[in-house]
């Protein structure tokens, strides 16, 4: 073996080996200290394009989530607005059927009209004053959410027809919204009107109802997505801190022996020096 003092060879080899060992280390800490092995797209640009697909795949499923849960607010305030109006119609039945009956005064008659015309204003209050986040409830624009995973074949719409609240929309005919109960005959036949609403009232909250129950549905099936595609996300992206710490390791002892072998390299680059004297 030739000995030559213009290239030291094992000095070049064990600071070549130390310079990759110091780039593993750095990326690793990088790795310690940020909790994912992802940190740019060298390290890894398909598993990254994967992440950031399912980042964008949770981001709509989680605020779909949130849009299903405001969706089945919007029906409860509704459902719960027509709890009252029934309540409101079963005291109404009572006073029609009251002065339907005969042998009473007039004023009598009178009193109960009264009360029968404030129990519907009162029930036309109810249509017009419920609000959810400052938006009217009982309006003729359908009641619509929407949900999806942010891709083309994963969105819908959740459509409830609520439509206004009045007297007249729950059945109660024109005359009979705006009449006393003067004479028996006439307190029959809004009686007749008042059973009539009460069904009417029933229908559209069990309509509510069932889109509460679809909308319910939505939010867990998207809670349940986002729980699985988060799993998944972490599986690809996030550093598992065990393995990161063994190489930490040996990295570290690499660098320490990389270094020892540098200088032990350029140490007996000096031996040379010897032969001349």
């Amino acid at each position: 073996m030739s000995i030559s003092v213009l290239n030291n060879v094992s000095s070049l080899v064990a600071e070549n080996a130390v310079s990759n060992t110091q780039a593993s280390l750095q990326k690793t800490l990088q790795e310690l200290s940020t909790g994912l092995k992802i940190n740019s797209g060298a390290d890894d640009p398909a598993g990254l394009a994967i992440a950031n697909g399912l980042g964008a795949n949770i981001a709509a499923l989680t605020q779909s989530s949130q849009n299903a849960s405001n969706g089945v607010g919007l029906l409860q305030t509704a459902d719960g607005a027509l709890s009252q109006v029934t309540t409101i119609l079963n005291q109404a039945v009572t006073i029609a059927t009251e002065a339907a009956n005969g042998g009473l005064t007039a004023s009598q008659t009178t009193a109960l009209g009264t009360e029968f015309t404030s129990i519907l204003n009162e029930i036309t209050n109810i249509g017009s004053q419920t609000t959810f986040n400052g938006t009217a409830v009982f309006t003729a624009t359908a009641a619509s959410t929407f949900t999806g995973d942010g891709t083309a074949t994963g969105d819908a719409n959740t459509t409830t027809t609520i439509g206004v609240l009045t007297p007249v929309s729950l059945g109660i005919t024109a005359a009979d919204a705006t009449a006393d109960l003067g004479t028996p005959a006439k307190a029959q036949t809004a009686l007749e009107d008042i059973t009539t609403a009460i069904g009417a009232a029933a229908a559209l909250r069990g309509t509510i109802g069932a889109s509460i129950n679809q909308l319910t549905s939505d939010a867990n099936v998207e809670n349940t997505q986002v729980e699985n595609l988060t799993s998944a996300q972490n599986n690809v992206q996030n550093a598992d801190i065990a393995t990161v710490t063994s190489h930490m390791t040996q990295y570290n002892v690499l660098e320490q022996t990389g270094f020892a072998a540098l200088q032990q390299s350029n140490a007996a680059e000096q031996n040379v020096l010897k032969l001349v004297q």
